[in-house]
């Protein structure tokens, strides 16, 4: 069974990478082939390329929508006042796809084509067993991926997670949050113990952004990262601890060290939507940022991670009849060719914090944060009052400005703690005012197919 959103494909490469490329080589996009019964090594890499290609197709804008919703950035765009009045005003219109229905048809997509793959996954004779489990491995991992982007934008809602290859099929029923989370962890799990039969090698080239994880025995520690995300989400603690350990967190090695989405300039493939001139482009740092900016050691500079990511420009003002103004324009994509971290060490390290936080266990926590707190802010060393409270509020800023616009964090951490009054400002009072919503609703064609 499958969501109604029919109309969304993965495109499939047709050329085959080059190794450590980030030129994914697209070639007619809106009429892929499905892949077939007893595919050849070829046809299954063009699959498995696909599949990283469909999960690619929201990343970036995902990014901008779930900082707007968390107050990261604003969208000062005088041709599409949705950006600012939709997303932060409402009402929110589950009935566009771009808006209100975002973040859902193309995660679904990527879903199915993964079941597309699996489905005639055992019929490839041209791959040994170990390189099958591989490939099972990497494609419920990348489900498990898309599953988070959906619960992570609709929060409140119920999903539906029976997502099979039949088009025509009736709509897949939703089942609870709680047991959509269950499904992504089975997933997770699953796909672990395939990664590990997977042998020495995928039967595919992943690009650059994959660099250091990229064999079945090296990808298995995004997957674990995936898990140990998924865990503090859900309160699991000891759980998302033991995935970590799995993982590839490592406090000596850079924090930028991970997993990320590749873009590039180069002919047929997709650009870093978000790498936009930061001072003439519509995407500007939230005002917040700059005020809630904590000063480096120094006592002069603020938060170093402020001042890579945002220079200050001439402030824009829009909307009606009250506006919203900001002087930050975005650098944290210089480039069209950026890439965008899907999950990084610094995320881990903090995850582990915050983990620890959880267990009230804030002696193991402290040394995370400070790691953080130094290398990555140039702020001294936490000299606050150390409790479970405070320890969480100051989680909650490292987490904030280790991943702006990075995949809609503050939106969803400072939501789970039920602290997003912490990002109230510079809001217009209306009436009626803006609000930072608790979730994307349902779109509407897929509530009224299940009516």
């Amino acid at each position: 069974m499958t969501p109604i959103l029919k109309a969304f494909h993965p495109v499939l490469l047709l050329g085959a990478l080059a190794m450590g490329a980030c030129d994914f080589n697209i070639d007619n996009p809106n009429s892929p082939n499905t892949i077939g019964e007893n595919p050849n090594r070829s046809e299954v890499a063009a699959a498995a390329t696909g599949l990283l290609i469909a999960t690619r197709a929201d990343v970036a804008d995902w990014a901008l929508k779930g900082a707007i919703l968390g107050r990261e950035a604003y969208r000062l765009d005088g041709a599409d006042p949705r950006q600012y009045g939709e997303l932060e005003h409402g009402p929110l219109d589950a009935g566009s796809r771009a808006f209100g229905g975002n973040h859902w048809g193309e995660e679904y997509a990527a879903i199915r084509s993964a079941n597309d793959l699996l489905r005639v996954l055992p019929t490839a004779a041209s791959l040994n067993a170990e390189e099958q489990s591989g490939v099972s491995g990497y494609a419920h991992t990348l489900q498990a991926y898309n599953f988070i982007i959906v619960l992570d934008s609709h929060s409140q809602d119920s999903i539906p997670i029976d997502v099979g290859t039949d088009v025509s099929a009736p709509p897949a029923p939703f089942v609870t949050r709680v047991q959509a989370f269950d499904h992504v962890v089975a997933l997770l799990d699953a796909a672990a113990t395939e990664l590990a039969a997977g042998g020495a090698a995928f039967p595919f080239t992943l690009p650059a952004g994959f660099s250091g994880f990229n064999t079945p025995a090296t990808f298995v520690f995004f997957n674990r990262a995936l898990l140990a995300r998924v865990e503090v989400y859900r309160g699991n603690y000891d759980a998302a601890l033991t995935a970590l350990t799995a993982s590839f967190i490592d406090p000596a090695a850079p924090l930028d060290k991970g997993v990320n989405m590749d873009f590039s300039a180069g002919p047929g493939d997709l650009t870093n939507a978000l790498a936009i001139d930061p001072q003439t482009g519509e995407n500007f740092g939230h005002p917040l940022l700059e005020t809630q900016a904590k000063m480096q050691s120094d006592g002069i500079s603020l938060d170093r991670r402020f001042l890579t990511k945002l220079v200050k420009r001439q402030p824009r003002s829009l909307g009606t009849p009250q506006v919203l103004t900001s002087d930050l324009g975005w650098i944290r994509y210089p480039s069209p060719n950026s890439p965008i971290p899907l999950i990084k060490n610094e995320e881990l390290i903090l995850l582990r914090a915050e983990a620890n936080i959880g267990r009230n266990d804030l002696v193991s926590a402290l040394p995370d944060l400070n790691l953080v707190r130094q290398t990555s802010g140039g702020l001294p060393v936490y000299t606050g009052v150390v409790d479970q409270p405070s320890l969480l509020t100051e989680l909650l800023y490292n987490k904030r400005y280790s991943l702006l616009y990075e995949g809609g964090h503050s939106w969803i951490d400072y939501r789970r703690y039920g602290r997003t009054g912490d990002l109230v400002g510079f809001d217009r009072p209306g009436p009626p005012p803006d609000q930072i919503f608790a979730t994307l609703p349902i779109p509407t064609a897929e509530v009224q197919q299940r009516q």
